[in-house]
């Protein structure tokens, strides 16, 4: 089971696995890059020069160290890239990261109010780009870069934003059945315990925005007089 997996709740599934583009880990690992050549450098011209003794000594162990380092950067950097996974699920959009130390971001689908997306015109031909995701508060921004076919993430994502929405929707149509029901059953009117589990339904939809306020307190009255 891979680290995204084991973030899953009871019956989520992973809908869209992305990651940066492969540019990414090339761009952070310029600085290392070029400890890579500058030891290289030092190593032909210790070569070119013919250095004997001390001074080879002393010009291959800085060749060596800088390559060495170089090097170890560079793999740090793609396994870090590796290591980073973006997840949409049926309810929410995760950020995972981190090599070793994991952290993970997370913004429900419900909560997420606009998605802007940035691309130049080498990042559309490479198909990637920056994706910033506003959630219910104005203030709350999360910033994906340099992300690997975002088009295709972004559509993915409100994808499965819309179809959460749906079933709120199916939801919100069905205490009016259910409320419905037990008075067919008797005859007459709804029992008290009907009438109870109904309206702790009734709540639960209003809690998570599927039906508003004024709707619950009309359907309220509406079995309360059922009594």
């Amino acid at each position: 089971m891979s680290y995204a997996e084991s973030l899953m709740a009871k019956d989520e599934k992973i809908l869209y696995r992305g990651r940066q583009h492969w540019l990414a880990p090339i761009s952070d690992s310029l600085r290392p890059i070029v400890l890579v050549l500058v030891g290289l450098v030092i190593l032909f011209l210790a070569t070119l020069w013919k250095a004997t003794g001390t001074v080879w000594q002393i010009m291959a162990g800085i060749s060596a160290l800088l390559i060495i380092v170089g090097i170890v950067w560079i793999a740090i950097v793609y396994l870090t890239w590796r290591a980073e996974e973006y997840i949409i699920t049926g309810r929410r959009v995760l950020k995972i990261e981190g090599l070793l130390d994991k952290k993970s971001g997370d913004s429900s689908l419900d909560k997420i109010n606009d998605a802007v997306l940035k691309q130049g015109l080498l990042a559309r031909m490479l198909r990637y780009g920056d994706l910033e995701i506003l959630t219910a508060n104005d203030d709350a921004i999360d910033r994906y870069q340099m992300l690997a076919h975002v088009v295709d993430f972004k559509k993915a994502m409100l994808n499965a934003k819309n179809d959460l929405e749906d079933g709120y929707r199916g939801a919100a149509s069905s205490p009016s059945s259910a409320a419905a029901a037990p008075s067919v059953t008797s005859g007459k009117s709804s029992s008290s315990d009907d009438v109870t589990a109904t309206l702790a339904k009734l709540a639960d939809l209003r809690d998570k925005g599927a039906i508003t306020p004024a709707d619950y307190e009309a359907k309220k009255a509406e079995l309360l007089g059922r009594l």
